[in-house]
């Protein structure tokens, strides 16, 4: 079989969605299955879809496309900003999107009347992760203004945490949407059908036994995927954490120093890489690299350690392990080595389902 390859096994993440979905109904909060980092995987998305997710969300326009042409019969959610040049894209491949800004939501608006479309809206807000979002006290401005576009449908207002500074979702930033929903609804009259708290890192919060007051939706991915939160990465109870493999195979293994020679400067990445000299090691090369996966987000349960990786080759000390040329090793894998991996053309995706 070809390596490397990514070895997803679609039952268990079918499992985790289920579970997912199931724990936070009890919360009265739907999910929203992201699919970004398959890159839109039209048998992913099928998984996720028997385990009753209300929505699918993707960040990239191509990867919505592609699975509608695949035949994925879903509500999609394009959970990034759109671009003002893809609005005419997003209003016909999207049933709603989130956004931040006027500008952009004045374009689909164009767009979808244009096109005889509705084109559904969820107003981001800034909560103090400091991504995107509206800051609240230009809320209410900004509602009585999307409420004056026509073939614009406010479907309702969302957050997000944890992604760029690693604020946590809690208690507190929580009740405050929970608050700003019922404050918006008040001054305008409307119900907002939709309050989406934030992604996978929301799940502590969601399951903490806290009130959850107006949140109704969830955006998760790592979670589904992974079967873990992103704050502390900790497995989650009942989820399976190895639905997703990575294989790569030996091409170069030899007894080497582990200290280098000659005059060191910095190496391919810019990086001047501190050495230790352990003696002579059992040293393995594998076919993988830092264009294909990011090295920092492996981990083997074999007792080996990567040392070293360059864009095309993944460098271990095998210590007391032998790993023969053509010989396979598996690697579990975080968020970031995910993504990577899944985007890499040279990685070969096979997806499988008892």
């Amino acid at each position: 079989m070809n390596a490397p390859r990514l070895e997803v096994d679609l039952d268990k993440i079918h499992h985790n969605a289920k579970i997912l979905v199931s724990r936070l109904a009890a919360c009265g909060i739907s999910v929203t299955a992201v699919m970004k980092s398959s890159l839109g995987s039209p048998e992913i998305a099928r998984a996720v879809m028997r385990a009753g997710v209300s929505m699918i969300g993707d960040s990239r326009m191509e990867n919505i496309e592609a699975m509608s042409r695949a035949g994925i019969n879903a509500p999609m959610m394009l959970i990034r900003s759109p671009m003002i040049s893809d609005a005419h894209r997003v209003v016909r491949y999207a049933d709603l999107s989130l956004n931040s800004e006027l500008d952009v939501i004045r374009q689909l608006s164009y767009a979808a009347k244009a096109a005889g479309k509705r084109h559904g809206v969820v107003l981001m807000v800034e909560l103090g992760d400091l991504r995107e979002g509206i800051m609240p006290a230009d809320l209410e401005q900004s509602i009585a203004s999307v409420l004056d576009m026509p073939s614009i449908e406010l479907k309702g207002i969302g957050a997000n945490l944890a992604c760029h500074c690693g604020v946590s979702p809690d208690s507190r930033n929580m009740d405050q949407l929970s608050a700003l929903t019922r404050s918006m609804e008040t001054t305008f009259g409307i119900s907002l059908e939709i309050v989406s708290g934030g992604n996978s890192a929301n799940l502590n919060w969601g399951f903490s036994g806290a009130d959850t007051g107006r949140i109704n939706n969830l955006r998760l991915g790592e979670s589904i995927l992974l079967g873990c939160e992103p704050l502390h990465r900790q497995p989650i109870e009942g989820l399976y954490t190895d639905a997703i493999t990575l294989v790569a195979e030996v091409i170069e293994s030899k007894v080497k120093p582990s200290q280098p020679w000659g005059e060191i400067g910095q190496n391919a990445f810019g990086e001047k890489v501190p050495m230790v000299d352990r003696g002579n090691i059992a040293q393995a090369i594998l076919a993988i690299g830092r264009q294909d996966v990011d090295p920092d987000g492996l981990e083997s349960h074999l007792g080996i350690d990567i040392i070293g990786a360059s864009s095309d080759h993944l460098i271990m000390d095998c210590g007391d392990h032998f790993l023969p040329v053509g010989a396979e090793v598996r690697f579990q894998l975080n968020y970031s080595a995910m993504v990577r991996a899944m985007t890499s053309p040279f990685v070969t995706k096979v997806l499988r389902a008892s």
